[in-house]
């Protein structure tokens, strides 16, 4: 099994292709080790690598974040955890634990704006976010309010550096263009 790494925008984050398919449907993001043990015997066996803070998985990718070690020592055990997780053949994610993702939060928008918020929507999963998955995260509406938009970013997206500029100078200038009631994007977490 050959796995791919890729650098991300944020420095600390690694992505890792496993040449697989990790998710079939959806995202989960794991954040501490107890809910990624609970529902991810994957990200389990991440979070016992030393220095590792949040686990990603996408369609076919894994994204890792770390505190701590440089990546030279931390990525050998990372890749060593992968490898035997898909040469186990155990599930990626159990059916009994929780998905990660629905711990994000309801989406809030008045019903009059639902013709706006159908058309941010649209422009976030045609546009945006297929861009975002290639730097290893993800990006969630989860609401619009008096011209805000509100987002949830996961996976290497979370605590980047560079994400606020890709929210105001990026996304917000997108949706702005396509969708003049739109005055601001905000992130949520």
């Amino acid at each position: 099994m050959f796995i791919q790494t890729e650098a991300t925008p944020n420095p600390a984050t690694l992505k890792f292709l496993p040449g697989k398919e990790v998710l079939v449907e959806g995202t989960a993001d794991f954040r501490d080790a107890d809910s990624a043990r609970a529902a991810s015997p994957l990200a389990g066996r991440l979070f016992d690598v030393p220095g590792v803070t949040g686990v990603f998985f996408g369609y076919d990718f894994i994204t890792v974040s770390k505190d701590g070690p440089d990546w030279q020592h931390l990525k050998p055990a990372i890749l060593g955890a992968i490898m035997e997780h898909f040469m186990s053949g155990q599930p990626v994610m159990t059916r009994s634990g929780p998905v990660a993702d629905s711990a994000s939060g309801e989406e809030f928008y008045d019903k009059a704006d639902e013709e706006i918020v159908s058309t941010i929507k649209e422009l976030l999963d045609t546009r945006v976010r297929p861009a975002v998955a290639q730097d290893g995260g993800d990006i969630t509406f989860r609401g619009y309010e008096n011209g805000t938009v509100f987002l949830h970013m996961k996976g290497a997206c979370a605590g980047c550096p560079s994400s606020t500029a890709t929210l105001k100078h990026g996304i917000q200038n997108l949706l702005k263009h396509f969708v003049p009631e739109v005055l601001q994007v905000e992130q949520v977490s």
